[in-house]
């Protein structure tokens, strides 16, 4: 790999020092490791699945305003690996669109010339918090929605008229400012302004259209989940004329590929503005056997008096909790999808089901993050009838 200037500091590409065949092999044995000090021994395992493009592939990234040294001079960028309180300018990011770099070089400046304050971790205050950019990897479509909270001073016509007068690759489509007054560090709506444009993206995913708003869940790397959905659902026996549950569906991008085929799909998923984008974007499309809830997936699940044939699951890194999972189990289905961004918590659940009557009958890891940490699985668990 190309040595990244900000690998000193920033911990987000750990497998700089190796090639990339040498991350694919560390990254295949870690899922296996974890699985086998499990016990879960899946019937089938195909190799690591490695990236179609090792850099650049990143659709988002969400920076943090601070500074690097206390006191210091402000900075935009990511936290430094080791102190939370440090933040590193990421203005060379080999994993993101050159316009993301150039945005976020424009942006700092912005800012310092204009001598604005940083949201401070320990006193709560100050102006500036966050940066979000995202990409429309098919369309070419930019969002940039910064993060304040609401004090005075933030020059809104100024900072508009600097972003669309950069020389960019991509078309700028929406400029948002995020108001933000609470005190967990973390990226939280307490309202949201369009200053200019519109306050989406769209994107193409496997033959249908996405309409991606500023705080929708997609997967971050669109060339190589698709190669993961494809093999996801050539696990499930033949879709037609079946009824499928997609929990934690997200924005429901794979609950629609899967509509395609299946005689209804219903996506649970607790982010409210998720479910919203899933409707909207299944109207676009022109499915309506698709239907989205927004809510915990244990508490929706209590109210639905629906039976699946097929259940696909895509739980956050924590997993899925015991009483979804009881749930989940209950049901009885025949084949369940299983979708994973977390090891640890995939060979938890698997282990669980077995316990419950499940079978790990196949299991495939994907690289969709080359350099970092993350690696993704998917895995067919089947009803064992005795």
């Amino acid at each position: 790999m190309k040595t990244c200037k900000h690998d000193e500091f920033c911990g987000g590409c750990i497998y700089q020092a190796y090639d990339y065949e040498q991350q694919l092999i560390i990254k295949e044995q870690e899922v296996l490791d974890i699985l086998d000090k499990k016990g879960v021994v899946p019937e089938k395992i195909d190799k690591i699945e490695g990236c179609p493009y090792k850099y650049r592939y990143r659709n988002k990234m969400e920076y943090t305003f601070g500074d690097f040294v206390k006191d210091g001079e402000m900075t935009l960028g990511m936290h430094k690996k080791g102190n939370f309180m440090s933040i590193i300018t990421v203005d060379n990011c080999q994993l993101v669109d050159e316009d993301f770099n150039r945005i976020l070089s424009f942006t700092l400046s912005f800012a310092n010339e204009r001598k604005y304050t940083f949201y401070h971790k320990k006193n709560h205050k100050g102006l500036l918090r966050n940066l979000i950019v995202r990409k429309g990897m098919r369309t070419g479509e930019l969002l940039i929605n910064i993060v304040t909270s609401s004090e005075e001073g933030f020059e809104e016509s100024d900072y508009i008229k600097g972003i669309l007068d950069l020389e960019l690759n991509n078309k700028v489509v929406g400029v948002l400012r995020t108001f933000n007054d609470q005190l967990a560090d973390a990226v939280i709506c307490d309202s949201l302004k369009t200053l200019w444009g519109r306050d989406y993206y769209m994107e193409k995913l496997l033959g249908l259209d996405f309409k991606v708003s500023a705080f929708s869940f997609f997967q971050t790397n669109i060339e190589a989940v698709e190669r993961l959905y494809s093999e996801a659902l050539d696990l499930i026996d033949d879709l037609a004329g079946k009824d499928v549950f997609d929990l934690y569906c997200g924005t429901g991008t794979i609950s629609q590929i899967m509509g395609l085929k299946a005689k209804s799909v219903l996506g649970i998923e607790l982010v409210s503005e998720a479910v919203e984008a899933a409707k909207e974007n299944a109207k676009l499309n022109g499915l309506d056997n698709c239907k989205f809830i927004a809510g915990d997936v244990f508490e929706v699940l209590k109210t639905v008096d629906d039976k699946p044939d097929v259940i696909v699951v895509d739980p956050p890194r924590v997993g899925i909790q015991p009483k979804a999972l009881d749930k989940i189990i209950d049901y009885g289905v025949s084949q369940i999808v299983y979708i994973s961004c977390n090891p640890k918590t995939l060979a938890d659940n698997i282990k669980y089901m077995e316990y419950y009557g499940y079978k790990c009958k196949y299991l495939k890891p994907f690289d969709n993050f080359p350099f970092t940490k993350h690696v993704e699985s998917v895995v067919l668990l089947t009803k064992v009838h005795n």
